[in-house]
């Protein structure tokens, strides 16, 4: 039997929601009302809970992401039903990929209403259910209070993830005891931690007899806070680091044995390593496409190693010699216990030549009529030290940024990977600064994805939250036109956006202070005068059309 402290209060469903929301530690809520919401935030507004207006219920949950990745707590977002609870959908979708925290929850028409389509009624659960960890229809008011302390406990444990609650108006609206269960037990749900002692003396055996070993960190390893023991193994060792796109800032960027991210968009030295491998260490990744392209070809002469707290990771996209299944920061706390120094001089010296040979050459010119995105990257890294949270759009902003900005904080480089979102660095960031407000909060946008939810700039000045905004203008969807250069023949077609507008006026419109950059001449000192500035900044590139991510 589970010790569970009870405490019977008569409130409201709504009252009882706030309460509970309040008991898991919730401080921040990211949302948007409605009619189906109504009561809930008629309680929210006495509650000590923040509520942050977004401008679209999407940035609430690109919001919630941010938050919640910055800060290690679960994010909250909100909306009401119908179009509200539709519009939440890419941003739980994009968290489900890329296993972030969050419990979105969305107000309902009332329960004898369900089926009748009426008024602003659609089923979301069944709509998000390919899409999240789990989630709830509440049919009934007494069962709330456990239906949300299970919904964090789930978004929170194993592999995060998604969880939405859906509770209809009328559930919000009955009275009922507040009976509180402080420990949620749900039938066959027990996430596994501690890997098998077995595996991990073969994977200890594999990196002793290894010549060439390659350590890959996905997005698990961020998740699980184990980029300390990730470098105590790397050094001890002398193993390689490379990354995927969401295990970017897992291992220090400016670290020697740190070659880079793997992939169709990676770099030279860090796919050159993988390919030559006799040994790849996957550590809480995927493997999915852009990472690996052809699964059969990828790390053809290596014996493969896996680590992921998901099961249902193992084997799905790549073939493993080593499974194991547990949370990476416990397995590698397992592995420091017996492992030996082995260093790997001579592969170590071989991979860091091929980084060194490889890396590219600073040749922006001062007067160039267009700026390089790659020069303001170093510029950046060089004035943050890759201290700042970096939020980025997706398309070629994205690409560029992970191949050239150098994160040094584990956690510091929010994307989206799997779901490739575009309009969610500018609603991330606005998550991340309310989550870590001492931090400089830097998002990296292209000028279509940036359009995607440019609206969100009122959201922060409303809320003050103080974002650096670099904008690359290419005035094209840069990464499709790409796409058609190399695959249809530089058949160009839709990807030119002739009605982009001035976005320093747009930014003036939000009095938020902006320049345009038209040559690398000026990026140094614009980038520092935006930086010192107390409060949010746009600074907007003049980017070559034919500038490619290759």
């Amino acid at each position: 039997m589970l010790d569970i402290e009870r405490m019977v209060i008569n409130m409201t469903g709504a009252q009882a929601l706030i309460k509970v929301l309040e008991q898991n530690k919730t401080t921040t809520i990211f949302g948007y009302p409605g009619a189906a919401n109504g009561p809930i935030y008629d309680e929210l507004s006495k509650s000590t809970i923040k509520h942050i207006l977004t401008r679209q219920e999407q940035g609430a949950a690109h919001a919630a992401s941010g938050y919640a990745r910055v800060t290690g707590k679960v994010g909250v977002c909100m909306a009401t039903s119908g179009p509200g609870a539709t519009n939440l959908i890419t941003g739980i979708a994009t968290a489900y990929m890329d296993s972030i925290p969050i419990v979105a929850i969305t107000g309902q028409v009332s329960t004898q209403e369900i089926g009748r389509d009426v008024f602003q009624e659609v089923d979301i659960t069944g709509a998000t259910a390919p899409f999240c960890k789990h989630n709830y229809l509440v049919k009934d008011a007494n069962k709330l209070v456990k239906i949300v302390n299970e919904a964090f406990y789930i978004a929170s444990t194993g592999r995060p993830g998604p969880v939405l609650i859906d509770i209809p108006i009328d559930i919000q609206q009955k009275e009922i005891s507040f009976l509180q269960d402080f420990k949620p037990d749900i039938r066959g749900y027990k996430p596994t931690y501690e890997g098998h002692g077995l595996q991990i003396k073969k994977i200890i055996k594999a990196i002793q007899h290894a010549q060439r070993p390659v350590i890959c960190a996905g997005g698990g390893v961020i998740a699980s806070n184990a980029s300390q023991e990730l470098l105590a193994i790397a050094e001890k060792v002398g193993i390689p680091i490379v990354t995927t796109l969401m295990g970017i800032s897992a291992f220090p960027a400016t670290h020697t044995l740190y070659l880079g991210m793997i992939g169709s968009h990676g770099v030279y030295a860090a796919n050159k390593a993988v390919a030559n491998a006799d040994l790849l260490i996957v550590m809480g990744a995927r493997a999915g496409d852009r990472a690996t392209a052809q699964a059969d070809k990828f790390a053809r002469q290596a014996q493969i190693v896996h680590i992921d707290i998901d099961p249902a990771e193992i084997g799905k996209n790549l073939g493993a010699n080593i499974p194991i299944v547990g949370d990476v920061k416990t397995i590698l706390t397992q592995m420091l216990k017996h492992i030996t120094i082995s260093y790997k001089q001579e592969w170590t010296d071989n991979v860091v030549r091929w980084k060194q040979e490889n890396a590219k050459k600073d040749s922006a010119k001062k007067d160039a009529p267009y700026v390089s995105p790659q020069y303001v990257l170093n510029v950046l890294s060089q004035l943050t030290k890759g201290e700042a949270i970096v939020t980025t759009e997706v398309g070629q902003n994205q690409i560029w940024a992970a191949n050239n900005y150098k994160p040094t904080v584990p956690g510091y480089f929010l994307t989206s990977g799997g779901l490739g979102t575009m309009g969610y660095g500018l609603p991330a960031a606005i998550g991340a600064k309310l989550g870590a407000p001492d931090k400089e909060v830097i998002t990296i946008s292209g000028d279509g994805s940036f359009q995607m939810n440019m609206q969100e700039l009122a959201t922060i000045k409303q809320w003050g939250a103080d974002v650096k905004i670099l904008l690359f203008n290419n005035a094209r969807l840069g990464m499709v036109r790409e796409l058609q250069k190399m695959r249809f023949k530089s058949n160009y077609y839709a990807t030119t956006l002739d009605g982009n507008p001035d976005f320093v006026k747009i930014a003036a419109a939000y009095d938020i202070p902006a320049e345009k950059v038209v040559q690398n001449a000026a990026v140094e000192e614009t980038l520092k005068r935006a930086l010192a500035y107390n409060g949010s900044y746009l600074i907007e590139f003049s980017i070559d059309p034919e500038e490619s991510t290759l």
